[in-house]
């Protein structure tokens, strides 16, 4: 079962929760920036779906990455949770990508949920120096912890985000249930905002705990987990919208937003659509939009 999946979404509270109370903490410390960033792309560029809608109907494979990186502006790059990538894939990726764009790549995931971060040292440096080589179009990497590493095991976390370089961002996505209890996430947030690291959170129907609206720095990073184009999809972003306007205000320097429209991602590209017209009517940005075609139904004369 995907991390976070229901079948009954009528029954879940989509409501956004307050921020955490550390959150006043980084208000107080940045002043509002009048251009944030925004990235807002999706989890894959691989889906035959988008061609004839995202890429062009003519697009063959090896292409698709070009295509997409002309269409969004960044992707949670879950390709490196499986493997540690290689210099010619760096190589391509950087050649493929436009000006503006990043990638956000995931922790190889023997070093987070195999290993658990114990003795990772070489895999480490050999996934560090991968990543830091996509030099500009480098985003915010990102260490999912695996829903067994809970807040007991906090030195282990902290001795391995110390020991990686300062020049790497780093978001870390907690699972375990007991990081949110209240005390425990706002000590967490202080303990990452003194490390100078950031932190993930996930809109997703299943598990609104990991919606913990806390923030390490005044940087976001969001996984919003869509349901294959449900109405609620659309509610949600509304809120979200208007609770980034605030943020922006507040001091919000940038956000990372990954979309993921289901279990095909068939649907984020109309989704991320939405978001980016919203973000720039109700927040004054100015982001590209992507351009999705109708897709042509095989064997209709309309």
């Amino acid at each position: 079962m995907e991390f976070g999946k229901v079948h009954n979404l009528d029954a879940v509270n989509f409501s956004l929760p307050p921020g955490a109370a550390f959150n006043a903490r980084i208000w107080a410390a940045v002043e509002p920036n009048p251009r944030p960033q925004v990235y807002i792309g999706g989890p894959i560029w691989a889906n035959k779906d988008y061609v004839g809608k995202v890429y062009p109907s003519t697009a063959k494979e090896r292409d698709y990455l070009h295509h997409y990186t002309r269409q969004f502006n960044t992707i949670e790059l879950n390709l490196t949770h499986y493997q540690i990538p290689t210099a010619g894939m760096i190589g391509k990726w950087k050649q493929e990508a436009t000006p503006g764009f990043t990638y956000c790549p995931k922790f190889p995931q023997i070093i987070s949920h195999e290993r658990q971060l114990v003795a990772t040292e070489a895999l480490t440096d050999e996934f560090v120096n991968a990543v830091l080589g996509l030099e500009e179009f480098l985003g915010m990497p990102f260490l999912q912890l695996p829903p067994s590493f809970g807040p007991e095991k906090w030195p282990v976390l902290e001795a391995y985000l110390k020991s990686l370089p300062d020049e790497l961002d780093v978001a870390v996505e907690c699972r375990h249930p007991d990081w949110f209890r209240t005390a425990t996430w706002n000590q967490t947030l202080e303990q990452l905002y003194l490390l100078r690291r950031h932190v993930v959170m996930t809109d997703v129907a299943g598990r609104r705990d990991v919606l913990h609206m806390g923030l390490s720095s005044p940087v976001l990073t969001l996984r919003f987990i869509a349901n294959e184009g449900h109405p609620t999809d659309y509610s949600r972003v509304d809120a979200w919208v208007q609770r980034l306007k605030a943020w922006f205000d507040k001091g919000l320097q940038t956000a990372y937003i990954f979309v993921h429209g289901g279990a095909d991602n068939d649907t984020a590209p109309e989704l991320i659509l939405y978001w980016t017209r919203q973000l720039n009517q109700h927040c004054g940005l100015n982001l590209k939009e992507p351009v999705l075609q109708p897709k042509v139904v095989q064997g209709s004369l309309f």
